[in-house]
């Protein structure tokens, strides 16, 4: 159980829902932008709250920010694991996230050609589509 008010240890320290919060909002909004972070959060928010509040702070807050890997390795892993489970909108989000946290073009091709084995073909095909029509967006 953890005390009131409080969440999570994070590196040996007991983290409190706001600093979670916080952290998570700056980190969203650095890999994303201000604005475009305020929009994915506010569809959030008014698809159900408490989704929002645990990507805002548990993703983005907590597993996000953990040192260990640069956020453009955590990327490329991200872009793997969605594009292997065919899940298209958080794909595309990440992809662009991706760009922003230094991946490039091919980086991210190369990542979604590396689990051609383990997906199938055409798992990898709507990824690399998705991940062109993003590229030309860009």
């Amino acid at each position: 159980m953890y005390p009131p008010g409080i969440s999570c240890r994070v590196e040996g320290k007991w983290m409190e829902n706001s600093e979670r919060k916080d952290r998570g909002i700056e980190l969203l909004q650095r890999m994303i932008g201000e604005e475009e972070a305020e929009c994915v959060r506010e569809r959030w928010k008014k698809i159900c709250p408490d989704f929002e509040q645990y990507i805002v702070e548990f993703v983005s807050g907590d597993v996000w920010s953990r040192p260990g890997l640069d956020l453009r390795t955590k990327s490329l892993v991200t872009i793997a694991v969605l594009a292997s489970q065919g899940r298209t909108l958080g794909l595309e989000l990440n992809i662009r996230m991706a760009v922003n946290n230094g991946a490039t073009k091919e980086e991210i091709v190369e990542t979604l050609l590396q689990i051609v084995p383990y997906t199938g073909f055409a798992t990898v095909w709507e990824a690399l589509a998705m991940a062109d029509d993003v590229f030309a967006k860009m």
